[in-house]
């Protein structure tokens, strides 16, 4: 996977991959226009349609209803570094659920990459260079 961001002007910028683009930018309280969500808001999104997306293929699987699914993902912001802390993701579904299957989808949601990269950190590194 590869993302290429562009700085548009102030603190927006353009994300974009596979001819997809999406845009970031800051609420006006920290000098943004609030055109876009912010960087940790599309984090958050990601995680929630990932949880979504295997929520909806273990419902479908298991010919379960499924149209109408609903994800909500909350978290709180930390200082010192600057963080997002605990993250709590809830997934509606259209109709009550067995025992059996809502621990089915809290399982399926888990197989999620995003959901597995927090729960096992990947190593991250910084290269700066010259735009030629």
């Amino acid at each position: 996977m590869k993302l290429e961001i562009q700085h548009m002007g102030d603190v927006q910028f353009s994300i974009s991959t596979r001819g997809h683009t999406i845009y970031s930018d800051q609420p006006e309280d920290n000098r943004g226009y609030d055109e876009a969500m912010t960087p940790p808001e599309i984090f958050l999104g990601g995680l929630g349609a990932c949880a979504a997306y295997y929520a909806v293929d273990y419902l479908k699987r298991n010919k379960l209803p499924f149209e109408g699914v609903r994800v909500s993902v909350e978290a709180e912001k930390l200082k010192n570094p600057a963080r997002l802390g605990e993250i709590l993701t809830r997934v509606f579904t259209p109709t009550e659920l067995s025992r059996e299957h809502r621990e089915g989808v809290e399982a399926a949601v888990g197989k999620c990459i995003l959901h597995n990269t927090l729960t096992h950190p990947p190593t991250l590194r910084t290269e700066i260079s010259v735009e030629k």
